[in-house]
């Protein structure tokens, strides 16, 4: 028995970071097994490198790709948007919406829900990537964005968790869901699972990731000065990724006179980023389920990261080696550590990427989100696992879609 086909609708408001790479692997494999897939997202934010990928997955996708005006706060621009996306979203005829993060999940549900008041049998799946879940619960905005949550809670089929933190943190923060949930982990190509050399002339340390307070460049900066101070010279260092305070952090370099030994580069392709630094520093105060530490472990690249959101999953029993979110000391403590001590470093890193493989791949993620849609649809799964990407791609044709650019009108 073969998986029947479904029209799926991913939308996320920001195409960037790991969340977009989620979306665009999720979407490419399912298009690969027979589904019809469509992508939404904004039209005014994304590196080229976001772009780049967008663009690469777009020939795979019968449902197309269109890219919309979004707010990142809630405005009364919204309803103008909504609207549209609707119109839009009704000609696809779609059997799955699924949005993503804190506005893309809200306009899935919005949009779903009216579609079904319609008579249409639309299944409505969300999956927060931190988002919302990031707020303080007793701090005003996030009782706000916690309250929106639980009201939007009443209008959602399933829910996907990309780690057990984020589950624990939604129950916590929103309340139990009467929706039919899965925790179901980020995944990796097989490719990536291959160690990735660094360049003769790589730099002490490189950061890889958005450039917001969130993800904590301004304590890997700060690490580098105070390890300056102790030793006399600070190490060199790449910083690889943009994001809106990129300004403010190359001022705080400036500031501190790390100049010289700090280099900022745009977004990179990953693993090409690897090759800048010896050592790979994820200094989050928040996250999910990052794809760079499973990039950085995959690659076997020694690591120095947080113990936050679902990070301590992906260690299992090596998870005494992260250190605490937002403590400058101990950073900086780790970072000088990770000088004297390269080959302990190195050993690390290959006994953390010797388990991996099994637990993080596409093709379990994708089985595992799209056996949620079947069930939501009342259609009995497969009695055969999903297609491998490899006798997938032996299936028909890839139909070229045109590249929408949908403007909203207020």
């Amino acid at each position: 028995m073969t998986m029947a086909p479904l029209r799926i609708v991913h939308c996320v408001r920001s195409p960037i970071g790991g969340i977009f790479r989620h979306i665009c692997d999720l979407a490419a494999t399912q298009s690969e097994a027979g589904h019809d897939v469509g992508i939404i997202c904004d039209s005014s934010t994304g590196s080229a490198f976001d772009i780049d990928r967008l663009e690469a997955v777009a020939p795979k996708l019968t449902l197309g790709v269109a890219r919309f005006p979004m707010q990142r706060q809630l405005t009364f621009q919204d309803m103008a948007a909504t609207y549209s996306l609707y119109k839009y979203i009704r000609d696809l005829k779609p059997d799955i919406l699924h949005g993503h993060g804190a506005k893309g999940g809200a306009y899935m549900r919005l949009i779903g829900s009216w579609l079904r008041l319609r008579g249409r049998k639309v299944s409505r799946v969300y999956c927060p990537h931190g988002g919302s879940l990031h707020y303080d619960p007793h701090r005003f905005e996030g009782r706000v964005y916690h309250t929106l949550e639980r009201l939007l809670g009443k209008l959602t089929d399933g829910i996907v968790f990309v780690s057990d933190y984020e589950a624990s943190a939604y129950e916590s923060k929103v309340g139990n869901s009467k929706a039919l949930t899965r925790i179901v982990y980020n995944g990796l190509a097989p490719e990536e699972f291959a160690l990735v050399e660094t360049n003769d002339d790589a730099a002490d340390f490189v950061y890889i990731g958005m450039l917001r307070d969130l993800k904590g460049p301004d304590l890997f900066i700060e690490a580098l000065y105070n390890i300056r101070l102790k030793n006399g010279a600070a190490p060199t260092a790449h910083i690889v990724g943009e994001g809106p305070d990129e300004q403010r952090y190359r001022a705080m370099v400036n500031k501190l006179g790390l100049d010289s030994v700090v280099t900022f580069h745009g977004a990179l392709p990953t693993r090409e980023a690897f090759k800048l630094g010896r050592n790979v520093v994820v200094p989050s105060r928040a996250e999910a389920m990052p794809y760079i530490i499973l990039e950085t472990i995959a690659a076997q690249r020694p690591l120095i990261a947080t113990r936050v959101g679902g990070i301590p999953e992906i260690f299992g029993r090596y998870a005494t080696q992260l250190i605490e979110p937002g403590n400058i000391g101990k950073l900086t403590v780790a970072m000088d550590q990770a000088l004297d001590e390269p080959d302990r470093m190195d050993v690390e890193a290959k006994a953390l990427g010797s388990c991996l493989a099994d637990t993080f791949s596409i093709e379990l993620m994708s089985d595992r989100v799209t056996t949620l849609y079947q069930e939501l649809q009342g259609i009995r799964p497969s009695e055969t696992p999903l297609q491998s990407a490899a006798s997938a791609l032996a299936s028909p044709g890839e139909v070229q879609t045109a590249y929408a650019r949908t403007s909203s009108r207020g």
